[in-house]
Parts: structure tokens; sequence; C-alpha cells
């Protein structure tokens, strides 16, 4: 048997692989676009460069208090570098820095740190703004603003809603909710209540399958909506390279810079293969902090791999399975109708949660699931309905004598900003 070496981002480490040449069909990963050489001036040229917007100066004339909503250290924007340019656009149009404050759009996520805040703002803007973790669960920090068409009930920051201007910050790569993060989705989760998240979760597993790179879905419309509701009418967003590094950003109006950015995402993240595979090996980078976030692994590998095929998910999750939704571990394996049930009899009360563990159940439902984790237990493995080994390699091992020896694997290295399609 010959062996192909192959190296997969893993945390902060790489891990080398050996695979058995026969069976692999291909390593894929997104495109190596050229980056821009200097990310403070791709800034001023989007700043200067408004879709369907007037100048962000124009925009801040005459307002009182200023929020950029930005989103946190789950996502790779790098806003240390992109905030001061703002600021200083800010600032020569008169608003000045007890005027501004930053939100983090944490969504249902933990709290990030100080250190956390410092490296993923900077010094300079820590020292300058008051910077705010978004509390999803505090009531007495979110405005009820009723529901949308679909019966979304709309619960958003009052500090942002009754900023005169609000601006949101992030980056647009495929997303299995919304079909795209970036845009409207800095909003809808970002600075939501639990229960507006909750909602949009669930009306994302109605499909059988996930919304991931389809632009335009009931989700997102759901998103635009709550973000118009909120005054959210403006963003500025980066697309990335698998680095971190900036390929290009766009200012100007929700939908509009957001449409244009999802054309340079997809140039970014597809991924053409050239057929399905029985056996899909997904690595989580870069979400590897938790499996709330590196299960987005599944759903880039559930386009390319056959039914009753198998998923291989290698990730570290030094944080475990979910730091503020653990409960989740004791229901996430189930079969999606009895998690469906327990959440319509009110035995599961997080539904956030309960929908992240429906769309879990539809993997399973076609798929195996194994899982190589060095902060998942096997125990907490097998709750979720995933079968937990050690390596890689007995991984792939056991997955051949499974699918048979002439199986085919396909590789994902940076599985959750991967966009599979097949050739």
């Amino acid at each position: 048997m010959v062996l192909k070496t192959i190296s997969l981002p893993f945390g902060n480490s790489v891990l080398n692989i050996n695979l058995p040449e026969e069976n692999l069909l291909g390593v894929y990963s997104p495109a190596d676009l050229a980056p821009v050489a200097d990310i403070s001036m791709e800034v001023e040229r989007a700043l200067a460069n408004p879709m369907e917007s007037l100048p962000l100066g124009k925009l801040v004339e005459g307002k009182k208090n200023v929020v950029l909503v930005a989103d946190d250290n789950t996502r790779p924007t790098p806003t240390d570098k992109i905030i001061p340019v703002i600021l200083r656009e800010l600032n020569t149009a008169g608003i000045k820095d007890e005027q501004i404050k930053i939100v983090i759009a944490l969504g249902t996520h933990r709290f990030m740190t100080e250190e956390e805040i410092i490296e993923k703002f900077g010094k300079e803007i820590v020292d300058r703004l008051e910077i705010i973790n978004h509390d999803c669960w505090n009531t007495e920090e979110l405005v009820d603003l009723g529901k949308t068409e679909n019966g979304t009930p709309i619960s958003l920051n009052k500090l942002v809603y009754e900023a005169d201007f609000k601006l949101g910050i992030g980056s647009i790569v495929p997303h299995h909710i919304p079909g795209f993060s970036g845009g409207a989705k800095i909003v809808q989760p970002g600075i939501s209540g639990e229960i507006t998240t909750g909602s949009t979760h669930l009306l994302s597993v109605r499909e059988k399958r996930s919304y991931l790179g389809r632009e335009d879905n009931p989700v997102r419309r759901e998103l635009n909506h709550i973000a118009r509701k909120i005054g959210m009418d403006v963003i500025f967003n980066t697309v990335l390279d698998r680095n971190g590094k900036v390929i290009q950003a766009f200012f100007g109006d929700l939908e509009v810079a957001f449409k244009k950015g999802v054309e340079v995402s997809k140039a970014v993240y597809t991924a053409k293969v050239p057929q399905e595979v029985e056996i899909v090996l997904a690595g989580s980078h870069p979400c590897d902090l938790e499996f709330w976030q590196a299960h987005k692994t599944l759903y880039a590998a559930d386009r390319i791999v056959k039914e009753n095929g198998i998923i291989i998910v290698v990730t570290p999750c030094p944080e475990g399975v979910a730091m503020t939704h653990q409960e989740m571990v004791d229901y996430a394996g189930l079969h999606f109708a009895e998690i469906k049930d327990m959440y319509e009899k009110g035995m599961i009360k997080d539904s956030v949660a309960a929908a992240l563990a429906l769309a879990w159940a539809q993997v399973r439902q076609r798929e195996q699931v194994y899982i190589v984790s060095e902060g998942i237990s096997p125990e907490d493995a097998e709750k979720l309905g995933f079968t937990p080994f050690d390596t890689v390699e007995q991984a792939v091992e056991s997955a051949l004598t499974v699918m048979g020896k002439q199986a085919k694997i396909a590789v994902l290295t940076h599985a959750p900003d991967t966009l599979p399609v097949i050739a």
C-alpha cells in the first residue's frame, strides 16, 4: 500500500496524516486568491466607494450616538485593522470617540475575555472606545419589536437599537443557516435575543439539507427584514482567504454590498469535487474552539458524501461541545423526530440548541459521523451520536473496513469555510 501524507490544520498546529493513495480522490481547500497588500488602504478604498449608499461621513452627519457592531473571536475578521480606519472617517465627520461604542455580536456565544478583546480589536481601540459583550439572555438589555410576517419574535440589543447610527462589521463565508455569513447576520443572531435566534435557526431545519451556499433563502430574507427593522442599513464586510488575509472589502447598503461580497466569497470558497465519495475527511479549521462552531464541518461534507457514507470530523475543540449550551449533550444524539417532539412538548427550553441538534440529526440520518477530537470525550461524542477515535488513521481504517477497500476519500482541509460542489 502506497501512503500519501496530507497536512490538516488543527488549532494552532498541523496534523500530518498518512492516507492510502489509491483511495484518495483529492484534497480540497478554498482558493488561494491574492490578498490585498495593505488592509488599511483597502478599507479606505471600500469606504470611498459606497454601494447604493451615501458616504460614511454623510451618513453620520448630526448623529449623537454611533454603534459599531463587530463579530467575535470565532471569526477571523481583522477588526483591529478595520476599525481604526473607520474611526478616522467618523472623527473627520465630527463624531468624537466618546460618542462611539462597539458591541460584540456574540449571538449565543460566551462573553469574550478582556485578553481576547484586546487580541481581537487591538490595544488602541480598547483604550479609545467602550466595548460591550452582547448578552442574548438578559431581557433587560433587549428590546421587543414585535414579530416578522413569519412569526419570528424580534428581540434585539437595546443599546444598538437606540443608537442614531449603527454599522455592522463582519466577513462573508459560506454558512449552513443563511447560506453565507456576513450582511444582516451581524444583527441576527449577532445582537439578538435567544428567542429570535432560536426561531431563525428552527426555520433553517425545515428542509432536509442545509442552506449552505444558497444566497437567497427564507432565513436570509428573514435576517434582512430584522436588520432593517433595527435600522442596520449599511455594512462593512470583508472576504478573507483561508489564512484570514483580506481579499476584498465592501461597504454600503445592507443587501447590495453583501451580494457583491458573496460573488467574491464564492470565488474563494467554492471547491470543485469530481464525484461523490464514500468517505469525507473534514477538518474544522478555523472553527476549532468548540463543537458549536466545529459542527459546520458536517454540512460541507454532507454535500459530497454518498448516502450512507461516512464523515470523519477532525477538530481540537478545547472548550468541548458548547460552552453556553452544555445541556444539549444529553439529547443531541437522539433521532430528529425525538428531538423535535421534546422541543414541541417544552422538554427542551433552549430553542437555539434544539435547532442545531436537529441539524446534526439530519446529517446522521444520511451518513455515519466519526470524530477525532482532543477536547470532546469519547462519552460525549457517543452521546452526540458520533463514533470517537483517538487518531485520524484509526478512523480512516475503520471507515475503509465499513465502506470497502475501493472506497474513495475526499479531504476538506477547511470544511467550515468551504463550499464543495460536484463538478
